[in-house]
């Protein structure tokens, strides 16, 4: 039977010259019990469409209905769970989901609200944490709350507007589970946003793109009919779903980055300079020109037994213990483990920001004894001035490094940089101005721009929806290719690590977290998306990730 119903669904904002189509001939049908998951990336309109789902919005024309009746407004038959966690700070867990269930169930008994408030407590499993407030959980335990809210108020349809995308990797698997786990106890009718194709294969009995707007219509729907329960690693193995992973990764690709790279091929050139990192951070003439490559050395940067520990009311805590590793000049290996492990603490170790408590760490010859120039960082939140523009922030660092370049060739430099980055028409705007995504792009292009020794990324995409990190990573494999930079980068995606890496290195469960396990990846370079998906090798490197990080969960 039919539960929803949109049909025609259209929205713009603004009037006249400043008119924005956001949605145009949304249509859709769901029926009651059904999982479907709508594939929506920044820009496209999916904060809208929930929204006018949901009643907190009215659409300019078509109409949507929910068990037959026209949505007029907001109502307890649906329970929404945005990506923000919207909880009441100085409410415990208890007082915040009794909020809803005493706001929806006012005619029933104190003590039935109570027992139905506890249900949902237990029912997501936080009944030892009832009684903290907010500020006193982690990420994913405040989104348990927000979603144990929502259905605590007994909603016929549960809106789930990307509410794990701001969670690590294994707090969003296990919420996936979490969330599948009631879905199958109860059955309720979900819409789930999400900019994670595995997330929707995972989850969903459907997966519908939304194409990106203005005038963002959905696309073909791809009918995900794998056997339930899903297993992930089990998932790696399916023929099934390495048909509709490709299927539905090549049509969003296709919709999507055709236009970015047609939008960035406008790029001045890079003028023959090189920066005075490339011989020493300190000035030395003898980097003012071009000069041939000399070779990419073996032990280029070095690890060894390298140590940090912190002291803890109950003494000293080794986070990291005896990490060693050597990496080849022009490298690029991805370090990959779950939160906590130390993965970060390594970086910024190798970036002179946090001092080590043994061991060494050796770069081109030299011992890392503080931060310099000659090392890029790209961090998950940007970093930058806000009341200079993105143009002024990048100069910043192309001035220091490119002291002996001409103006003509430093501007040039940026220029290239931040439309490589898709900022050609946001280059002169203010830092302050710029959403959190084009906060990030200029600080990749900084990094970029500096042509540092080595380039430390931590998790830098970690923020952005899938398209643009699909974007970015394009863009940071082809400056990779041209520059060869060696580069050390933080992640929890498995993918990543696979599309852009050389090795890839995982690391254990912290504390006492050392190197675990190390893979080649034997993929010819230069890489794409597609390519990729269709390499032999793809699904084994996968999987071999997977079982890793699975089996360091188990202990």
């Amino acid at each position: 039977m039919t539960l929803l119903s949109l049909d025609a669904v259209s929205k713009s904002y603004g009037t006249d010259a400043n008119r924005t189509a956001v949605l145009k001939d949304i249509n859709l049908h769901i029926n009651e019990g059904e999982f479907v998951a709508i594939v929506g990336f920044s820009g496209s309109g999916k904060t809208t469409l929930i929204s006018a789902i949901a009643g907190l919005i009215q659409p300019d024309s078509g109409s949507i209905r929910l068990n037959g009746k026209t949505v007029a407004g907001p109502g307890p038959d649906r329970g929404i769970v945005f990506q923000s966690y919207s909880l009441m700070p100085w409410l415990t867990v208890h007082g915040n989901i009794a909020l809803a269930v005493d706001q929806v169930f006012r005619d029933w008994p104190k003590d039935r609200r109570e027992a139905h408030t506890r249900k949902y407590i237990a029912l997501v499993g936080l009944t030892p944490a009832a009684h903290k407030r907010p500020a006193e959980l982690s990420g994913g335990m405040r989104q348990r709350v927000a979603v144990a809210r929502a259905l605590a108020a007994s909603p016929d349809i549960l809106l789930l507007d990307e509410p794990l995308s701001a969670l690590d990797a294994l707090t969003r698997a296990n919420l996936q589970d979490e969330i599948l786990r009631i879905w199958e106890q109860d059955r309720k009718t979900v819409i789930l946003i999400t900019n994670d194709v595995d997330e929707g294969l995972l989850m969903a009995d459907r997966v519908i793109p939304l194409k990106p707007g203005p005038d963002a219509t959905f696309g073909p729907e791809f009918v995900v009919d794998l056997p339930r329960p899903r297993e992930r690693a089990a998932m790696n193995h399916d023929p099934r779903f390495k048909q509709l992973r490709g299927e539905i990764t090549q049509y969003l690709m296709h919709v999507g980055i055709a236009g970015a790279t047609a939008a960035s091929g406008n790029a001045v050139a890079l003028p023959p300079v090189r920066p005075n990192t490339s011989i020493d951070w300190k000035l030395d003439t003898t980097a003012l020109k071009p000069t041939p490559e000399t070779g990419r050395r073996e032990r280029y940067l070095e690890f060894t037994q390298l140590t940090k520990v912190y002291p803890t009311p109950k003494g000293p805590l080794a986070v990291v213990e005896d990490f060693n590793l050597k990496m080849r000049q022009g490298e690029f290996i991805s370090l990959i483990g779950h939160s906590g492990c130390g993965k970060s603490t390594v970086l910024s170790m190798c970036a002179g920001l946090n001092a080590f408590s043994s061991g060494g760490i050796i770069l081109d010859g030299k011992e890392i004894d503080g931060a310099g120039p000659d090392r890029a960082v790209v961090f998950q939140a940007p970093s930058l001035f806000p009341w200079l523009t993105a143009f002024e922030n990048v100069y910043l660092g192309v001035e220091s490094v490119y002291p002996h370049a001409q103006q003509s060739e430093r501007d040039d430099i940026v220029e290239y940089y931040l439309t490589r980055v898709g900022l050609a028409d946001a280059m002169h705007k203010k830092a302050s101005a710029l959403s959190n995504g084009m906060k990030q792009r200029v600080g990749i292009a900084r990094a970029f721009a500096l042509a540092p020794k080595l380039l430390l990324l931590d998790e830098p995409f970690g923020m952005l929806d899938s398209l643009t990190r699909w974007e970015l990573q394009e863009v940071l494999m082809e400056v990779w290719d041209r520059a060869k930079l060696t580069a050390l980068m933080v992640t929890h995606d498995v993918d990543e690590a696979i599309l852009l890496a050389d090795r890839v290195v995982m690391m254990t469960n912290g504390p006492h977290a050392r190197v675990g396990k190390v893979i080649d990846i034997d993929i010819p370079r230069p890489r794409t998306r597609k390519a990729l998906l269709e390499h032999p090798d793809y699904y084994s490197y996968r999987e071999s990730l997977i079982s890793f990080l699975a089996e360091c969960d188990r202990h």
